[in-house]
């Protein structure tokens, strides 16, 4: 593992996350700042570590990421799906661990376009009847 630098794509809502990991102490670089910096919920710290936990390399590799486009969460998942996608090109005896969690898999849903007619996708204008 010399000089290795494992990389991984992730997305989720209209987010993208260009995940690397290199061998190293556990740090978790994003957009050029730490985690606590970027990220000020702790529920998406745990959420980008969840990949990390549960293969046991949380100390193992320093993960740097490039990520853009949609809010918070969206960018937390596109993190948590880039460094999954990652890991197994590290080692791809951690598959079925990371599937069984459900982090490989792009969490299809999107937002819905607005239809004609309507105010947004669902949202009808109000009715009166008179």
């Amino acid at each position: 593992m010399a000089n290795a630098k494992f990389y991984g794509t992730g997305r989720r809502k209209k987010s993208i996350a260009r995940v690397y990991l290199v061998p190293g102490t556990g740090n978790i670089t994003i957009n050029k700042r730490s985690i606590d910096e970027y990220f000020g919920l702790e529920t998406l710290k745990v959420v980008v570590r969840q990949p990390l936990v549960a293969t046991e390399t949380a100390d193992k590799f320093d993960v740097l990421v490039n990520v853009h486009g949609g809010g918070y969460t969206g960018q937390a998942g596109a993190i948590r799906h880039g460094i999954s996608r990652a890991l197994l090109q590290a080692d791809a005896e951690y598959r079925p661990v990371l599937k069984k969690a459900g982090y490989l898999t792009r969490d299809p849903r999107m937002k819905e376009r607005k239809k004609y007619g309507l105010k947004a996708a669902r949202r009808a204008p109000q009715f009166s009847k008179r």
